[in-house]
């Protein structure tokens, strides 16, 4: 593989992609068959096929790092206690009952109807309540659990403090044709992308994880006997996904955001898929709207993805729906591995635009630290008609239903600003190829820089699109149906 350096206007090395990161990936997995190779009892590429992906684009520099705040030892002290209380409280293998299914939940938690509530499955625990046996199985975000207290909530915090003890205690030690394999696909990363790895401490780690959680989600599916269990990020679950199979017990993901060609959690190499069930990958995805997952790298049939609808953002849309537009409001859609280059753009773009209200949306993640990080976006807040928004106190549907253009990379929130009718722009910055299809099929115009932008602002006219096909409405005979015949 042959890498270009070329740098944009804004500063972005371009001398590798998220393209030829997946390229990379789809190439060693078929040459050393990487996907069915067992090390360690465990398909432990499996287990770090995400981790080295984000590693990777951290040492390219694609992307920068997230932002999102991290935990200081004294945090970590504070919630030991805590961690503790709720392993004996709420731990999940507490009682002698049996549950028909079982809910992971995603860890982040958002207010929602004045609650704490993860917004990937409520929809889902809402439409069991009622009508079936049910469990919902929670971790900590941050240490800490945001949800009020109900009967069905168990938390994992006895799991993960068990892992955390077992992975001090215990160590891997790699076969010679186990080592000999890492070090071949080591050793070519290494070469193509021209920086350091160290895959055998990744694999150790999330081997020795995977080998205390596996053992201990089959213990609680054993007690609890579920027909089906239903998990967010299935990705970053494993030993849940490879539980249940392992028990014959269905295994449902519940989609949490974009899916593309290039999404390294969804997306396979043709002669892998064709080899057939890909390890620890669940058995069927419920998305947002037929849109989702392509038949040319999903390594499951389009008849297990099951397009259920999205219903927070049908329920959070609809006050704002039908809001007229400003016809000169521009809203700029942040992200934290991206902020760098999105700031600078909006610096440069709103210059000179003194008849255009510019509003730059920060990711929650990016609140705390952009006046350290973007230099750019500070002395843009000064212009009369630039407003940076560093809270959540205007949601997010107001200001995308409020405003005429969208621009931003490849946030979730562009299709939801598609839902809108924003005209929608996406700066060419690494991991723009999660939007190529929009950009081919002219939902969405793709700018390299302030000039790009000003120029297709008003001439740039979007192909029309049916916006059920991102975001449907739930559609509970589908879920109803999935239930009953799982």
């Amino acid at each position: 593989m042959i890498l270009k350096c070329l740098n944009n206007d804004f500063g972005v090395l371009m001398s590798v992609s998220v393209r030829d990161i997946c390229e990379a990936f789809f190439d060693l997995e078929e040459k050393y068959n990487l996907n069915y190779q067992e090390i360690q009892g465990c398909y432990a590429w499996q287990l770090i096929r995400m981790h080295l992906y984000y590693d990777i684009t951290r040492k390219t520099q694609i992307f920068g790092a997230p932002q999102q705040k991290s935990l200081s030892l004294l945090d970590k002290v504070k919630t030991f206690l805590p961690f503790f209380k709720n392993s004996v409280f709420k731990n999940p293998f507490s009682g002698k009952y049996t549950k028909d299914i079982l809910v992971f939940d995603h860890p982040r938690k958002v207010i929602f109807n004045g609650k704490y509530c993860d917004i990937y499955s409520k929809f889902l625990v809402d439409f069991l309540k009622d009508d079936y046996s049910f469990e919902v199985i929670e971790s900590a975000y941050l240490n800490n659990h945001y949800t009020e207290p109900e009967d069905y909530i168990k938390y994992n915090d006895a799991i993960q403090l068990g892992s955390y003890v077992y992975k001090k205690f215990n160590k891997i030690e790699f076969s010679q044709s186990e080592m000999e394999l890492i070090s071949k696909v080591q050793n070519e990363l290494e070469s193509i992308f021209n920086i350091k790895l160290n895959i055998p401490w990744m694999m150790t780690t999330h081997i020795l994880n995977f080998q205390y959680d596996f053992k201990k989600y089959v213990g609680l599916f054993e007690k609890r006997k579920p027909k089906m269990v239903f998990v967010v990020v299935a990705y970053e679950n494993h030993p849940v996904v490879a539980a249940a199979k392992h028990l014959g017990i269905e295994a449902i993901e519940l989609q949490h955001g974009t899916i593309t060609d290039y999404h390294l959690g969804y997306s396979y190499p043709e002669k892998t898929r064709l080899q057939g069930e890909i390890p620890y990958f669940p058995d069927k995805i419920l998305s947002f709207g037929d849109y989702w997952m392509s038949e040319k790298t999903s390594p499951i049939s389009q008849d297990n993805i099951v397009p259920v609808g999205f219903s927070y953002f049908e329920a959070q849309s609809k006050d704002f729906i039908n809001l007229d537009s400003i016809p000169d409001q521009v809203l700029f859609i942040s992200q934290g591995v991206i902020g760098k280059y999105l700031s600078k753009l909006a610096f440069e773009f709103a210059k000179n635009q003194n008849d255009l209200k510019i509003i730059y949306k920060l990711h929650p993640g990016e609140y705390e630290a952009w006046r350290q990080n973007y230099p750019e976006l500070v002395e843009a807040s000064s212009f009369d008609n630039f407003t940076v928004i560093d809270n959540s106190e205007i949601p997010l549907y107001k200001l995308l239903a409020e405003s005429a253009y969208q621009v931003g990379a490849f946030s979730t929130a562009i299709y939801e600003g598609l839902m809108f009718n924003c005209k929608t722009f996406i700066l060419d910055v690494p991991g723009v190829e999660y939007l190529d299809d929009l950009v081919e099929e002219n939902y969405v115009f793709k700018i390299g820089d302030a000039s790009d932008l000003k120029d297709n602002l008003v001439d740039f006219k979007p192909r029309d699109y049916d916006k059920n096909f991102f975001f449907k409405s739930l559609d509970e005979k589908l879920l109803k149906s999935v239930i009953d015949n799982g």
